[in-house]
This record gives C-alpha cells, structure tokens and sequence, in this order.
C-alpha cells in the first residue's frame, strides 16, 4: 500500500520540545527532529520535508536566519515553515511572516491546534500544486487548441487560395510564386532601411499569408471573360476591373463575421488596392503615391513581374530580362520609384524563384 504520509521536520534546540512535538505528531506523519539550523541544511541535503516546524530561539543560528537562507535556495524555497515560538509578539510575528513563514504556533503545544495548522497548510500546499498542475495542463489544451486553430486557418487560406487559382487557371501557381516575391521584397526593404517605420509596424507573417487572397474577387468574374482566349475589350476590361473592388468587398464582409482583423486588414489592402498606380492612373480608387498603402503598392509590383513571366492567350511568357527592363520603365509611373530601385537590386532572387517553377 502507497505511504502517503508527510515528512515534518520538527527543528528545535529544546529536548523537550523535540519529544513533545515527536509524541504529539508521529502518529501522523514521518516525523524528523533535528536540534539546531546547522543540522536542518545537512539533513537538506539528502531529504526534503512537506513542512517544517522551526523554534526561533535557537543559538549559532535563530529561527530568523534559518528561515532567510530556506528562502534564498530555489530548492528550499518553497518548503512551507511554520514557526514556533514561547514568546509572542506582533513584532516578531510580522518579522516572521515577512521573511516567508506561513504561520506562527505558541509553545507549550496544544495538540489538537497543532495537527490542524499542520493539516490545514498542508492541504493549501496540495491545492496550490493542483492548481498549478491544472493550469499548466490547461495552459497545454489552450496551445494545442491554438495550433489547431491556426493549421485550420492555414488549411481555409490555401483551400481559397487553390480556388482562386482554379478560377484563372491559365496563371498556374501565381499565388506561391507572388508570395515568395513579396518576401524577397520584404527582405530587401528590411536590409536597406527602405520605408523603415512601415516596417516596423507590419506583421510579415500575416501580411504573406493574407497576400494569398488579392485576386480572391476574381472568383466572381464570368468564365467568359476570365478564359477569354484573346485580348479583353474594353467592357470585358471593365469587368475585370471590378475584382478589385469585389474582393474588398468579400474580405470585409467576413471581417464583419471574425475578430482576426489584422490579417484581413491586410487582405482587404492587397485585394483593393494591387491595381493602383504611383501617378494616380490605376483602379479602382485613383490613388496617387504614397496614398497607395505600402501593401499595395508592393503587390503591384511582384503581381505585374509574375504576370509578365507568365503565358498568357493573348501573350508568350517574356523572359526575365525583358520583364525587368518592362518593371524599370515604368518607375514613377506605374509603380513606387523606391520600390522599383529595390525590385532592381533583388532582381536575381526573382528570378531564380521564377525559375524554380518553371
């Protein structure tokens, strides 16, 4: 049968009160009594006790001192002391409590208020280690239960993701390719200082994950004009156009529905605003520079790289170089001239990641 006994160390220079304490309190617990602090730290070292019973008044080393270097030990420390004394002041009780004990017993015992402190701190010190076990148990479900969360996400985002890129087909793995361009960017900016409070403020993780929804308004454009094997008129054109405005909307009707706004802040920008232009001539608003949020003004860039690299029917894929030459020409137009200049500098990376889905 298990010994649920508790170890008592009874610490006290009296050998009366040793073998008072020893008769009043063996028939419950494993009982050590040991007569001076000295011996208390040797004994310490071979066995720890749920509870310490300790005399203030000793030589060599007081109740005090005792107490003070339990506590300055992380594995002493959280041994509960009671402590036991035949003079009682509130001076002296409040010295006690200051330094760590828990509770204060005068001496002669009484034996019955003896066991019930002991039982009762005992018990406090079960429950406090219950509760611990059970927060960090629960601690443990919540994590798990976020990864589950976040992988259930990641699992929605890809499968919308996949969706869009059922819709236009003919772009193949645009969306992984775009993602991977923006965090070339994303890199490239953080290394030269470029847009450097912007930066500092953005999630990187979330805004690559939510770049994945910029053309998400493109699954409500007619199959028509979508696979249209031939270039746009100017009302398909239009058409077109509205996935921007479509996609905004989508994203900020599900905004309505979650707390998760940050990365469908960031969903909402790429969506709305990837087909903006620097001087103002891009949709669906008309923005103009710096009004253009960071998000989308990054997005135009990799979204017309990865656009010029790809076949379409209406189009041959063009080569790196021509895509690049195309990008720098249209600094200051089409696009953030610092941005470009950074697009110049990481323009091989591009194209090695272009290459590897070629």
């Amino acid at each position: 049968m298990k010994n649920d006994r508790k170890n008592i160390f009874l610490v006290d220079d009296s050998i009366t009160s040793l073998a008072m304490g020893e008769s009043i309190l063996s028939k419950f617990y494993n009982v050590f009594t040991l007569n001076s602090g000295k011996l208390l730290f040797e004994v310490l070292e071979k066995t720890m006790p749920d509870l310490i019973l300790l005399d203030i008044e000793m030589p060599e080393m007081n109740g005090y001192e005792v107490i003070k270097k339990l506590k300055e030990d992380k594995k002493t420390q959280p041994i509960p002391v009671i402590f036991l004394t035949g003079i009682r002041h509130k001076e002296n009780e409040y010295k006690g409590l200051a330094l760590g004990a828990i509770d204060y017993v005068t001496k002669p015992f009484s034996p019955a208020l003896l066991k019930q402190r002991i039982d009762l701190h005992l018990l406090l010190v079960s429950q406090k280690h219950h509760l611990l076990e059970y927060s960090d148990n629960f601690e443990n479900l919540v994590q798990e239960r976020l990864k589950d969360i976040v992988q259930l996400k990641q699992v929605i985002l890809a499968s919308l993701a996949e969706l869009i890129e059922y819709r236009d087909e003919v772009t193949g793995s645009h969306i992984e390719r775009t993602k991977r361009f923006l965090s070339i960017l994303f890199e490239g900016m953080k290394k030269h200082g470029i847009y450097r409070s912007e930066m500092f403020v953005l999630d990187e993780e979330l805004a690559l994950q939510s770049c994945q929804l910029h053309d998400i308004g493109k699954i409500s454009i007619k199959d028509s004009i979508l696979f249209k094997p031939g270039e746009l008129t100017e009302e398909e054109y239009d058409e077109i156009k509205k996935h921007t405005t479509i996609g905004g909307n989508i994203i900020a009707s599900i905004m309505k529905k979650t707390s998760d706004s940050k990365f469908l802040e960031y969903a909402k920008i790429f969506a709305e605003t990837h087909h903006e232009w620097w001087n103002g001539k891009g949709y669906p608003n008309g923005l103009e520079g710096e009004k253009i949020p960071l998000l989308g003004r990054l997005m135009a860039i990799v979204d017309t790289y990865d656009a010029l690299r790809s076949e379409r029917p209406y189009k041959e894929a063009f080569s790196h170089e021509k895509s690049k030459a195309i990008i720098l020409k249209l600094k200051g137009t089409q696009f953030d001239p610092v941005l470009v200049d950074l697009f110049e500098k990481t323009h091989e990376e591009f194209e090695k990641t272009s290459t590897v889905f070629s």
